[in-house]
This record gives structure tokens, sequence and C-alpha cells, in this order.
């Protein structure tokens, strides 16, 4: 028994957590969401961290993201993430990629080496792109939905893409893999309706900016921790 680790496995038992020793597991996206995933998989003994992501750390981050602060800002997100990870449990292996997930980039990743796939990525071309790839693959996958403009963390559920309502984002995606031959897919989502953000629409108009997602601290790692949860709870009894 590894003692960092000696809580999880008077839970799980031996065999489950060899199971997550030796797994394999690639998060797309790590900010808000993400980041909360990745920090769970390493707490829960992970062996290996494949982590995609091209955004630096800016101030705006750090009211929600958990690799944010003030010493990180400017910093790759995956960088931090990495020296995060092993400073968690340094036998981790984390790979790495700083560049955003599309489809011109897919071809840089072999989904079957994968033993789960965690999407929280913000676009709906990528996220699309993933779990096609990932069913080509057989690898399991699960992707995270809208977390923006949220403020009940105890609206988040998991369930079937199939099964989903309100959310959005979770509207599209389910009418895009409809079109691709996808019906089922495993999401975290939130049946909150979005709020509106306290943002004056003629400042909007005048300046020409784009309208942001308004987010809190305990939202997006709400959803990140079912994601992970979920991720662990399939390993160990793959």
């Amino acid at each position: 028994m590894i003692e960092q680790f000696s809580r999880t496995e008077i839970l799980l038992g031996e065999e489950a957590m060899e199971r997550l020793y030796k797994a394999r597991v690639a998060v797309f996206g790590v900010g808000g969401v993400g980041g909360y995933t990745v920090e769970a998989l390493a707490r829960c003994g992970v062996g290996q961290l494949d982590l995609c992501d091209s955004d630096t750390i800016s101030v705006s981050n750090i009211n929600r993201q958990i690799l944010a602060t003030h010493s990180t800002v400017g910093q790759l997100k995956v960088e931090v993430a990495k020296k995060r990870i092993l400073d968690i449990n340094p036998s981790c292996v984390v790979r790495t990629y700083p560049f955003f997930y599309l489809p011109d980039t897919a071809d840089r990743f072999d989904f079957a080496q994968y033993d789960y796939i965690v999407d929280c990525i913000d676009t709906v071309t990528g996220k699309l792109a993933l779990v096609e790839r990932a069913a080509a693959a057989g690898t399991p996958i699960i992707c995270s939905m809208g977390t923006g403009n949220k403020l009940d963390a105890s609206a988040f559920q998991v369930a079937d893409i199939s099964k989903t309502s309100v959310c959005p984002l979770a509207r599209i995606m389910r009418k895009e893999l409809k079109k691709r031959g996808i019906n089922h897919v495993k999401v975290v989502y939130s049946q909150e309706d979005a709020l509106t953000p306290a943002v004056d629409p003629e400042e909007l108009a005048r300046t020409g900016k784009r309208q942001i997602p308004g987010s809190v601290a305990f939202v997006p790692g709400a959803a990140g921790l079912l994601l992970a949860g979920e991720v662990v709870r399939d390993l160990i009894k793959a």
C-alpha cells in the first residue's frame, strides 16, 4: 500500500488501485472544469495523464481555476498542471500538448492508447471531433457541457446525452452527434437555466465586445469533480 493513497485504497481495494495506477487518461482542456478533473485523477492515483490545452493562465482565471494563482499568471496551463500533478504524485507519467484540439490537430493523438478520455473543451467543433475519434477507437469518453452563467452546483448531473434537457450546448451536441450516427455519450450537464450576466448590453454594443459568460469558483469545480468521479468508477470496474 502506497501511503499517500492509503485512504483511497481502504475504500476501493488493492485491485482497484492497481487498475488506476496502470490507467492512461487524456484530459482535453485544463481550465475551470478540466483543472479540477486533473486534480482529482492525480489524487486518486491514475498512473498516466495526457493534458491538451493551448491556453496560458490569465488574471481573470483566478476566480475559478484551480491552477490559476498570481504566481502562475502567464504560464501554460498544461505545464502548471504537470508541475502540480508531479508534486502530488511523482510517479505519475504526465504528457503535455500545448495546442488546441481541433479536427486539424486530431491526428496527433492515437485514441486507442487511452483507457479514458475527458472532454473539457469549449468549442463544439472540437468536442464533436473528440467524440467521433473516441467512438472510432472504442475508447470511453465523458464530456462536460456548459458551466458558464450558472450558480447552482447541485444542478449538475451525469447522464447520457440523449437524456439531457435545458442545457443549450447539450442540445447542439445531441443534434450534431445524431447527424454523425452517434446517439449515446456520457456527459455532465446542468439542469439550471443560465443566468443573465450583469453587463450593460449598450456597453457591449458600443465597444463591439462579445458577451463573456460569468462564472464562480464552485460551479466549474463541481462539474470537474463529477467528471473525475465517473472516470475513476468506470476504470475500477473495467
